[in-house]
């Protein structure tokens, strides 16, 4: 199973262009349903539906999380479909196998004042206080995955038009938009500190030594960013991602504009983000009207 499982974390790298984190977690679950299998001493050609049902009891078992289960159907679900694809299994067995219902959880995101606190704590004096700003303002104004952010190119950008091409999640191009704001980081960053990590990489985003950025560079920076502010609540790449659609919509933006500048497939993905807005409007005529208190 390890060549099987070799080629196919090659195929989501290369064709369908998934995030380092996505790929690590698909290798994550992969190892242990190839450790399953072993303990039964099952080949993965011979793997069926009621195996795999098994498999996913075990899991209830051991106390796995419905998250975390419902992560590793997905990685089965992709794996055996692209075994069936190959040619190296005859019948696929998740075919039947539905994901256990989540409990709903809001995305996380910051509000105006967490954010302008956040977003001001790198030193733009600096080289990488300046890269370190960009990176931030990039996530937050344009709501792109960080595995976007860290393919972006110098060619990619339309200085005059403000937008970014975006090779999203199965190489799906999009453009982004960017404001005033961004323009000027842009043009700080590119003629101050860029020409000093590295003037000729293709890429946009670049590390200390002048390299292309990984996704795990940016987690660690955010990391940093947030302990040099001594700030308590979490921010992730995907927290300003999260942001970036929440205030979207409370501004007034059309959810289908906020969903292709997402780059979601399904609209029904980005209404997640109007749970959000609503739970807002509430907590706000709650704690403002005269009459929504119980005297």
């Amino acid at each position: 199973m390890q060549k099987e499982i070799n080629e196919f974390l090659k195929y989501i790298k290369v064709e369908k262009n998934y995030s380092e984190n996505t790929i690590n977690n698909y290798k994550k679950d992969l190892k242990e349903y190839e450790k399953y299998l072993k303990e039964k001493n099952i080949n993965i050609k011979n793997t069926n539906y009621k195996l795999v049902r098994n498999y996913l009891t075990y899991m209830f078992d051991k106390n796995y999380s419905k998250k975390t289960i419902s992560r590793n159907i997905s990685t089965l679900r992709s794996f055996y479909k692209y075994l069936l694809e190959e040619k190296i299994i005859k019948s696929n067995p998740m075919i039947l196998i539905s994901n256990p219902k989540l409990d709903k959880k809001l995305p996380n995101f910051l509000y105006y004042d967490e954010l302008e606190i956040l977003l001001n704590i790198p030193n733009k004096e600096t080289v990488l206080g300046l890269r370190d700003s960009l990176i931030l303002e990039l996530l937050y104004s344009t709501g792109i995955r960080v595995s976007e952010l860290i393919n972006i190119k110098i060619e990619n950008i339309d200085f005059d038009d403000k937008r970014i091409l975006i090779l999203g999640k199965g190489n799906k191009e999009r453009y982004v938009l960017y404001g005033d704001t961004l323009k000027e980081l842009l043009k700080m960053y590119l003629n101050n500190s860029r020409p000093v990590l590295n003037k000729n990489s293709e890429y946009l985003i670049l590390n200390k030594n002048g390299t292309k950025i990984t996704d795990r560079g940016i987690r660690l920076i955010i990391s940093k960013i947030l302990k040099k502010g001594e700030l308590d609540y979490h921010v992730s790449p995907h927290t300003l991602r999260h942001t970036f659609a929440t205030h979207m919509l409370e501004n007034g933006a059309d959810l289908k504009c906020v969903q292709e500048l997402l780059g979601h497939s399904s609209i029904s993905t980005t209404q997640i983000y109007t749970h959000i807005t609503n739970e807002r409007l509430r907590t706000v005529y709650l704690n403002t009207h005269p009459r929504a208190k119980e005297k």
